[in-house]
Formats: structure tokens, sequence, C-alpha cells
């Protein structure tokens, strides 16, 4: 059987533009796609594009970049139709374009609207990761969590994993400088991970420069074989089932 992946967080365009994504990825072998959502407005044409998809599931979340509008808006969107997460949402001190406590709070709200429905969380965490630890362990971590575009080391990858956690890989694997990033893929078991474009952004070796896409995942996903040392099919059925398994795709 043809490798199968699931692009477990990217961020389509809408109408005729996510359906030529969703068919260029589909002749790549991706046949699943998380369409994450950042803002309320942005969350909805997300959802908008799931039900016009059959390929395509939503998420609902505030990215920290945006935390000073608040969480309120994306509350009664969670219990929509083919949206399977909350997220995605988390702390960016790298940029702060919120102010940090904004951020702490809109983070710990979102953990909560997770919690109370039984949804997926999906983490954002840049140059952040004591708080973004801390919270969580205040908040409790949801039973389905993972965190996108994992940028940490070994140690941070640890930490995720000793509290239940997944890692979600993105095109920064196959960057040259990504050394930490590939040693803690070598500690994190090939059930507890996942793979990502986060298109449009971090388009993957042999493709830095140009902007990203879903179709590229099978690039992601070499270079975490290369990382982990196995074969490619191996890293592309394991993470077909994780990440089937984490959103309640079957």
């Amino acid at each position: 059987m043809a490798a199968r992946w699931i692009d477990n967080h990217c961020h389509l365009d809408s109408g005729e533009d996510a359906r030529a994504q969703v068919e260029e990825a589909r002749a790549h072998g991706v046949l699943r796609l998380i369409n994450v959502g950042t803002t309320a407005e942005h969350s909805r044409l997300c959802i908008t594009t799931a039900a016009e998809l059959e390929e395509v599931w939503a998420t609902a979340g505030v990215h920290p970049h945006d935390a000073t509008e608040g969480s309120a808006g994306i509350a009664a969107l969670l219990d929509l139709p083919r949206v399977v997460a909350v997220g995605e949402c988390g702390l960016d001190y790298h940029y702060n374009h919120s102010p940090p406590e904004v951020q702490r709070r809109v983070f710990a709200e979102q953990i909560r609207f997770a919690h109370e429905r039984g949804l997926p969380l999906v983490i954002h965490s840049r140059e952040a990761w004591p708080d973004t630890f801390a919270i969580l362990e205040a908040e409790g971590y949801p039973r389905r969590t993972v965190f996108h575009c994992f940028s940490g080391g070994p140690g941070e990858a640890e930490t995720a994993l000793s509290a239940g956690a997944w890692l979600s890989f993105s095109g920064i694997i196959t960057f040259p400088g990504a050394d930490d990033l590939r040693a803690a893929a070598t500690v994190c078991p090939l059930d507890r991970m996942m793979v990502e474009t986060d298109s449009p952004y971090l388009a993957p070796v042999p493709h830095r420069g140009r902007t990203n896409r879903p179709a590229w995942v099978p690039a992601v996903g070499a270079g975490l074989a290369t990382a982990k040392s196995v074969e490619v099919d191996e890293i592309a059925e394991a993470t077909w089932s994780t990440a089937s398994a984490f959103y309640g795709l079957d």
C-alpha cells in the first residue's frame, strides 16, 4: 500500500485555492489535513473549508500573537461539526505581539475549553518553555495535547513526553542547523509524534525559500525518518495512526 500522510497542522487558503491545495496534497499521498485556526474569524474560515472538503478538519483557537482579542469568540465554534481541537494557542515571547500577561491568561482559558469539551489541545510555544510548562501544570494537561511545530531540544521533549503530550515535527527537522531538534526526535517514540507543514510557513528542504504547502509533508517525514534512523514508510504509518487517533478522525 502506498504511504499515507496526515498534515496535522496547516493553514489553508479558502475557496478554490484550498481545493487546489488539497488536490495537490492527495496526489502526494497526503489524504487528511487539519486546518488550524488562529483567531475567531480565521477559525470560522477554517471550519467553512472543512465543511466543504471531506479531507479537511478544523480547529478553533486564538494564537498568542492575537491574544488581545480574547478567547470568548471561539467558545461557540468549538461545538461545531468538523472541529477537532482547541488551538492553536500558547505563548510566543519572540515577537510579543500581545503582552505576555495577556498571552498567559488567554492560553489558560483555552486549556480550560479543552478540558470542558474533551477536545485535544494544539500548543504554540516559542521562546517561552518555562511559562508554557508552568501554565499547563497549573491547569492540567488535557488528555490529548500536542506541541505543534516542536522546536525544543531533548530536555523540552522529555518534559512534554513525561506529561503525556505528543510532539509534532515541521520542516525545521530538515534544516541544517536543527541538530537539537533532531536530537529531540531521537527521544520521541514513534507513537508520540506527528508531522506537519505549518504551511504556508517553514517549507522543508529541498523547498526552502518557497511558500510551503501540504503536499510537502512527505519531505518532513523523510527528514524525521533520517533523524530517527528508520524507513520513511515507518514514519508515514506511525504518524497516520497517531494523528487519526489523536483527532478522532476514524
